[in-house]
């Protein structure tokens, strides 16, 4: 092999990478695995499509090396093959913030009451959050809380949230998050604790930027 074809065989192999993710579906894939292992039946429901389309999906990221896959009785459970993983995808959809205008767009469509979000950096809302001067709450199915979650969060999902009203605090500020910017859990926690009189926010953070920006992580 000469070098030129040695050069073009080492691009080829990173091209897989950008080739598996070229899909909407498959981005989306990657960001719910970040949250924890999941089945083929669970993702496809998450994805609103068929268990055979998602199991194309998967097979597309798992021949790319991006996810593996294991029994559990009669199910498939897939998971990340590494937290670096999770990272690409935090890194390019920043790129993409940065640069796709129609992107920016879109997530202030999203975010259109800039007072919703928190104003803290991540550092002082971990600091208070230790000092109990705010409540932060992950608002993701309880499973994704247990894999891991940001310091000092409760879990509450948010289908739970208004049968547990009593378990927050009226004289503190309520923080909600979920699976990242483009999650809506955090926004129907938002207008849900919004109306019922609570001081809230939201972290556009998941656990997946938390990790990408340094910040530590626990877990249950």
């Amino acid at each position: 092999m000469n070098k030129r074809q040695l050069k073009d065989l080492l691009y080829e192999q990173v091209a897989r990478i950008g080739k598996a993710v070229a899909s909407p579906k498959r981005l989306e894939l990657i960001e719910l695995l970040a949250q924890g292992e999941k089945s083929v039946e669970q993702l496809a429901t998450e994805l609103s499509i068929g268990i055979k389309l998602a199991s194309a999906h998967l097979r597309a990221l798992r021949e790319a090396r991006l996810v593996t896959s294991r029994k559990d009785g009669k199910f498939v459970v897939y998971r990340l093959t590494g937290p670096d993983v999770a990272g690409l995808w935090v890194a390019l959809r920043q790129v993409a913030e940065e640069h796709l205008l129609d992107l920016r767009v879109a997530l202030d469509q999203m975010v259109a009451e800039p007072k919703k979000l928190v104003s803290l950096d991540r550092q002082a809302l971990m600091d208070q959050a230790q000092r109990g001067e705010v409540v932060v709450i992950d608002v993701r199915p309880q499973a994704e809380f247990e894999r891991s979650h940001l310091p000092y969060a409760r879990s509450m999902p948010v289908q739970e949230i208004a049968s547990r009203l009593s378990e927050l605090p009226r004289d503190k500020a309520i923080v909600a998050y979920c699976r990242g910017p483009f999650c809506l859990f955090s926004e129907e926690a938002y207008e849900l604790l919004h109306s019922q009189g609570y001081r809230v926010h939201k972290l556009l953070d998941g656990v997946s930027e938390w990790r990408a920006a340094g910040m530590p992580l626990d877990t249950d």
